[in-house]
C-alpha cells in the first residue's frame, strides 16, 4: 500500500459513497464528507447493506465487515479533513461548486495533501486552477456503480506534478481498481462513449420506439450489459444527466451529447431518478445495486 492512508471522501452521494466502499474495503481509513447529515446516515446505511448482502453472496468474509465499517466515518465538518492524505471530490458537477469546495480544502489539509476529482466532463486543469495547488491535482473518475466496477480514468491536469500522478496511479492501484491513462478532456474515454449512447436510449423512449423496460432489457440481452442504459440513468440522476451533457456539448458539439428534451421534463417532474423513487423506472427503496 502506498504512504497514503487516510482518504476523504467529498458528497455522500451514489458515487461518493460507492468510492467510499471501494477505499474502506480496501483498507484505508475512510472519511465521508456531506453537508446534510441524512445523507451521510443514508450512505453509511447503504454502505452496511451492501456488505451483509456481499457477506451472503460468499464475496466477503463476515469477519472483514465490522473491519470495513470501522474504518468508514462520516462528518459535515469539512475541517474533520484536516489529516487526510488524499481527498477525493464526488460532488455537484458544477465547475463553481467545485473551486468553492476545493479553496476552503487548501486551507484545512495540509500541503502534502493530494487532490482529485471524480468529474467525467469537467476539465481537470479547470478544476486544478481554482483549488491552489494545481501541481498536486489529479482527476481520479471513477464509474458506477463504484462498489462494483473496477474502472479508473486517472487524467493528469497541465500542471499535474509526476508525482502526485505517481501516487494517486499507486492508491488506485492499492484500492484494487484498474485505472488507465487517459487526456485532459471532456468525457474521457467511458463519457465519450456513453453520454451519446444514453442520449439515444432516451430519444428511443421520447419517439415511443420502445418502453423504458424493453430498451434495458434489449440491450442486457442483446450486448451483455449487466444494467440497462435507462437503469444507469436512474442511478446517475437526470439531474446530473443534464450537468454531463451541458459540459460534453458545450466543448464538443457533438449532437448526441446534446441533452434531450425529456431528461429536462423528467427534472421539473421531480423524476430524478433512484434517488427519488421515479425515473424511468419506480423504486421501493433506496439500497445500492448489487445489494
Amino acid at each position: 500500500m502506498s504512504e497514503i492512508k487516510t482518504i476523504g471522501i467529498a458528497g455522500a452521494g451514489t458515487m461518493g459513497a460507492g468510492i467510499a466502499i471501494v477505499c474502506a474495503r480496501a483498507g484505508f481509513r475512510t472519511r465521508v464528507f456531506d453537508v446534510s447529515q441524512q445523507s451521510i446516515d443514508r450512505a453509511r446505511g447503504q454502505t452496511e447493506g451492501f456488505l451483509r448482502k456481499s457477506v451472503e453472496r460468499g464475496k466477503l468474509a463476515a469477519e472483514k465487515l465490522p473491519e470495513i465499517m470501522g474504518a468508514w466515518s462520516g462528518t459535515t465538518d469539512l475541517a474533520d479533513f484536516a489529516d487526510c492524505d488524499l481527498v477525493i471530490e464526488a460532488v455537484y458537477e458544477s465547475l463553481p461548486v467545485k473551486h468553492d469546495l476545493f479553496g476552503k480544502l487548501n486551507a484545512i489539509c495540509p500541503e502534502t495533501t493530494i487532490f482529485a476529482s471524480n468529474t467525467s466532463t469537467i476539465s481537470i486543469t479547470e478544476i486544478a486552477g481554482g483549488c491552489g495547488r494545481p501541481d498536486r491535482f489529479v482527476g481520479m473518475h471513477f464509474c458506477l456503480p463504484a462498489q462494483l466496477m473496477k474502472l479508473v480514468e486517472m487524467s493528469p491536469g497541465l500542471s499535474t506534478s509526476d508525482d502526485t500522478f505517481q501516487r494517486a496511479w499507486a492508491v488506485c492501484e492499492a484500492l484494487g481498481q484498474k485505472p488507465v491513462r487517459t487526456q485532459d478532456t471532456p468525457g474521457f474515454v467511458l463519457n465519450y462513449f456513453l453520454i451519446p449512447f444514453n442520449n439515444d436510449a432516451i430519444r428511443l423512449v421520447e419517439q415511443g420506439v420502445a418502453e423504458a423496460a424493453d430498451i434495458d432489457l434489449a440491450i442486457k440481452a442483446g450486448m451483455g450489459y449487466a444494467m440497462g442504459p435507462l437503469e444507469l440513468l436512474d442511478l446517475v440522476g437526470m439531474d446530473t444527466q443534464k450537468l454531463l451533457c451541458e459540459a460534453m456539448h458545450g466543448v464538443t458539439n457533438e449532437p448526441r451529447a446534446a441533452c434531450p428534451p425529456l431528461v429536462k421534463k423528467m427534472i421539473a417532474a421531480g423524476w430524478l431518478g433512484k434517488k427519488t423513487g421515479r425515473g424511468f423506472h419506480r423504486y421501493q427503496d433506496s439500497k445500492m445495486f448489487g445489494a
